[in-house]
């Protein structure tokens, strides 16, 4: 679906249609091999690395705020290139986050039953939340919430914190939308979609004709119109939307039954995990993608405003890829040692 979104894209500005597509196969393959070497290391071995791989993490935050280092991209901070290639660190920080809370939960499990307890996790939430916004990836800032909301359910959070942390997070992602002319753009736009078509809502409604014109079948693979530099980030945070026109309701259907399979078999490794820490820790690297697949369809069947999230496994974004099956090698790791 990369090489067929991005393939008009590569030929026009970098005069080789397999431009992306080679790019994400790069990553890719590197990907499947770290999640076969994640996949055969006891995760209980990388207990011992967790508190010192998140302060590197937070360091990685910090340092792509620093002229010099880190790349601005369509007015955003969030790379640092290392040589022809780039990563962000907000893809680590996900990882990272879940890590840190399974180890520390999992250690004094009835801290997090506390408010002092939970006011500190809130605390680290909170720092790591203000360094994404500096980016600024308010995307990111509310996937990592919404994984570690998910987290302190599956912990035994009380439910009068739990709300209280749900408001407060509301309240924030509102105050963030009025601070910002660009994101209050992005809300008028969706509340007045069509009226707003050559504006704030363009690529919502070119995503949607996208999908309008697959019906069920779609248009064939390869046929997509939208992606003739219509329908913006039609490779990366679009990616669906090009599904729909070319695969139809049915290919669209499939990739979020996939999606579907892939939480619910997360959650049952969850379940049947030998230990508090394998399973807190199956139920974040799951959340991620959950919150991150739910949050991109809802972008691009118009259900929710503009976010810059990507759908994991699909769409260009090579840290995003290489962290994202790390994340099922330890999955798959967790699996390993599983209770019948």
């Amino acid at each position: 679906m990369v090489l067929s979104a991005s393939s008009y894209n590569s030929m026009l500005y970098y005069d080789d249609p397999y431009h992306f597509f080679k790019r994400q196969l790069i990553w890719s393959t590197l990907g499947i091999f770290c999640m076969f070497v994640v996949m055969n290391v006891d995760y209980n071995k990388l207990k011992k690395y967790v508190k010192i791989g998140f302060v590197i993490t937070i360091l990685l935050l910090v340092a792509v705020l620093i002229p010099g280092v880190g790349k601005e991209v369509k007015g955003s901070t969030r790379w640092i290139g290392v040589g022809p290639l780039s990563f962000t660190p907000s893809e680590v920080v996900k990882l990272a986050i879940v890590f840190y809370f399974a180890l520390v939960i999992s250690l004094e499990p009835l801290k997090i039953k506390t408010i002092k307890g939970f006011g500190t996790y809130l605390l680290i939430l909170g720092v790591i939340g203000a360094l994404l916004l500096k980016q600024p990836d308010l995307g990111t800032t509310i996937a990592v919430f919404g994984t570690s909301f998910c987290m302190f359910i599956a912990a035994g959070a009380k439910i009068s914190h739990l709300f209280a942390l749900a408001i407060t997070g509301i309240l924030g992602v509102i105050g963030l939308i009025i601070q910002a002319p660009y994101r209050l753009e992005r809300i008028t736009g969706f509340w007045h979609l069509w009226e707003n078509a050559s504006d704030e809502g363009y690529q919502t409604v070119q995503s949607l004709y996208a999908l309008g014109s697959g019906g069920l079948l779609g248009m064939g693979l390869g046929n997509s119109r939208q992606k003739f530099l219509y329908l913006p980030e039609r490779h990366t945070d679009f990616i669906f939307a090009i599904i729909g026109e070319e695969l139809g309701f049915i290919g669209a259907f499939l990739v979020l039954s996939l999606f579907f399979l892939f939480i619910w078999r997360g959650f049952r490794i969850a379940i049947l995990a030998p230990d508090r820490f394998g399973s807190l820790l199956a139920v974040g690297l799951t959340s991620i993608i959950a919150v991150q697949s739910v949050i991109n369809m809802g972008v691009v069947t118009g259900s929710l405003p503009v976010t810059g999230i990507t759908l994991p496994f699909v769409s260009y974004g090579g840290s995003s890829l290489l962290f994202s099956l790390i994340g099922v090698g330890m999955l798959l790791n967790i699996s390993k040692f599983s209770r019948k």
